[in-house]
């Protein structure tokens, strides 16, 4: 049979710049069992502008899909935030192709399928959980002109316009019976990197499959039955060494939420991926419970350069009361000190507003991420909770969320913005809690916004002076937030107004650290070294503390005068190192200011160009041409 699959549309940059993994496994499981597959990448063709803007994406959306000829089956696969869109080019689709079953699946639809074909004609069939299976036996019984009546894994109509809710399909055991992702389906990788104009390269990888857990703001548990599998050592190694291969592709990114649960399987992997990887780079998503130094390390060695946790909360009593599953006495900052050891960058996540979190709860959070910042090369993300349809919290404030114009949820970045999409919205909110809030004041919710969007930032440019401040006031980290946004200027005027000598010296040097991540790597061809203009590879700074000392455990430098010269890492993006030099190499070079060839410098300094030559040999100065 002919079948077009495709993801809806959205404006996430972090999604549109992949290929959907698990339509890629659908697309190879349709084409396994002989039947002609299409896939379709909305949000690639939303952000290469071949859907317009606003309502027109919907019908342009449908227009595109009709345009590739009657199919026998279009399935549409939808997150939560891409429903509403989904529905709106399923009813466009419907008067085009009139004859053509529509299929809905994807965790989007998770608890609420019954409804969605109870309110909307255009959907004809609801696939729940693994559709690799579901829809070959559905497409069988088409191709034989019987009916769907028994197949397990569905939610149909019958003759009569009845909703009939089949038994559940057993999910896949072996993972390793998966068919290869159908790569050939989608433009290729190039094209989406050519579209983001990011640099990472990232490419998806369908890992492994749901979580045995059941946080009450995630619905991924109850949508694979609380059960997690991942794909086996060696047919993972062989998928990503086989993805990474194509133009634009640089590092794997593994999709699976878990990686770790299973500690023989992750620490086959990653002999098997140091053994055969050659160094190709990837990223993870884990449970910090799930980590400890002996795999980081192992991972590390088996090129993982990065790893996503989701803390959600410092407070023990927040995490038990929405089911994280953690102990009580669990502490993140050892996992970021091992994650440190093996040179992997923790990504941190914090959920603000959690049913159960005071103020006092809150700033242990903000606490918590403030202490982690001071980490080298941590990452932090905040957001607010929202009750997705599926989920525990949908369920136990089902009626009682709204959605807050000016508060956008979390989890639907670039969804849901249309006209269209909003009448939808508030015409089924049970349907769309994607959107809500819980049901706290105004007040409340807007100072969450406004923390879950300035905070992250700020302690990622100025961790060392946020925690300086904090014991300076002697304040913790949600008190400071709000007494530095009482002042109405920017952090730095805040922490001059201080007027402490500490203080000052921090910020001149995160200033300089800023400055210097923003600095372009390389240098410029010249005719010869006689020609070139010497200049420090970084920015010399003189401070009368030995911030060398300051570290996560040490907020009290010692007050020695010291020189120290900040440069961007080699070879990263917007990392840097500081480098303690002596008051001789910091006058040798405070003297390069790029005015002057090295022939002018030696004329005028006879014995200076030798002096250059070894610091630029240690990496001190890098000669450009004019």
């Amino acid at each position: 049979m002919r079948v077009l699959i495709a993801s809806a549309p959205h404006a996430d940059t972090f999604g549109y710049s992949m290929p959907p993994p698990g339509l890629l496994r659908l697309g190879g499981a349709l084409e396994a069992t002989g039947h002609e597959t299409h896939l379709e990448d909305l949000a690639f063709r939303q952000a290469e502008g071949s859907l317009g803007e606003g309502d027109q994406v919907f019908a342009e959306a449908a227009d595109l899909l009709a345009a590739q000829g009657p199919m026998d089956m279009l399935g549409l696969s939808v997150m939560g935030a891409t429903l509403p869109a989904a529905l709106l080019i399923a009813q466009h689709y419907r008067t085009l192709q009139p004859n053509t079953p529509i299929v809905l699946g994807g965790p989007g639809a998770t608890g609420i399928d019954a409804a969605i074909l109870e309110r909307f004609e255009a959907i004809d069939v609801v696939v729940r959980g693994e559709a690799e299976c579901t829809l070959p036996n559905m497409l069988r019984r088409m191709a034989e002109g019987r009916d769907l009546v028994g197949v397990t894994g569905i939610t149909r109509r019958d003759e009569t316009g009845r909703v009939i809710v089949e038994a559940d399909r057993p999910q896949i055991k072996d993972l390793n019976e998966l068919p290869a992702p159908a790569w050939h389906l989608v433009a290729p990788l190039s094209a989406y990197k050519e579209i983001t104009g990011e640099n990472e390269g990232l490419v998806p990888i369908d890992s492994g499959r749901g979580c045995s857990y059941d946080c009450s703001f995630c619905t991924i548990g109850r949508y694979w039955s609380r059960r997690s599998r991942c794909l086996p050592p060696g047919r993972l190694v062989d998928e990503i060494l086989q993805a990474t291969s194509f133009a634009g592709a640089r590092q794997a990114y593994l999709c699976h939420d878990l990686f770790a649960a299973n500690r023989a399987g992750a620490l086959d992997f990653c002999a098997q991926m140091e053994q055969r990887g050659g160094g190709v780079p990837w990223e993870c998503r884990a449970r910090v419970d799930h980590l400890d130094l002996e795999i980081l390390l192992a991972m590390s060695a088996a090129g993982c350069y990065r790893v996503l946790l989701g803390i959600e909360s410092a407070d023990s009593s927040v995490r038990r009361a929405n089911n994280k599953g953690t102990k009580d006495d669990l502490d993140p900052l050892k996992v970021l000190d091992a994650c440190a050891e093996a040179n992997i960058t923790p990504i941190l996540s914090f959920i603000l507003g959690l049913p159960g979190e005071d103020s006092a709860a809150l700033a242990m959070s903000l606490d918590m991420a403030s202490d982690a910042s001071l980490r080298a090369g941590v990452n932090l993300s905040f957001h607010l909770v929202n009750p997705q349809p599926g989920c525990e919290l949908g369920e136990s404030f089902a009626g009682k969320t709204r959605r807050v114009d000016d508060i956008p949820p979390d989890m639907a970045v670039g969804a849901g913005e249309s006209p269209l999409e909003r009448d939808l919205i508030d015409t089924h909110p049970d349907l769309f809690s994607t959107w809500h809030q819980l049901p706290y004041g105004d007040e409340r919710l807007q100072r969450l916004a406004k923390i879950a969007k300035k905070l992250p930032v700020l302690l990622q440019r100025y961790p060392r002076c946020f925690a300086l401040m904090r014991k300076h006031l002697e304040m913790d980290s949600l008190a400071l937030f709000w007494a530095w946004r009482g002042t109405e200027r920017s952090f730095a005027g805040f922490v001059r107004s201080q007027r402490d000598p500490l203080l000052d010296d921090v910020l001149a040097w995160e200033e300089a650290q800023i400055r210097q991540a923003q600095e372009p790597e390389g240098t410029s061809p010249a005719a010869s070294t006689k020609d070139r203009h010497p200049v420090p590879r970084g920015e010399v700074l003189r401070v009368n503390h030995d911030l060398a000392s300051l570290g996560p455990q040490c907020l009290e430098p010692a007050a020695v005068p010291t020189h120290i010269l900040v440069q961007r890492a080699p070879g990263a993006l917007t990392s840097t190192r500081t480098l303690k030099v002596t008051s001789d190499i910091a006058r040798v070079l405070e003297t390069l200011t790029g005015e002057h060839t090295m022939s002018q410098l030696e004329s005028e300094h006879p014995g200076l160009e030798e002096t250059i030559q070894q610091l630029a040999a240690a990496g001190l100065v890098t000669q450009n041409s004019a």
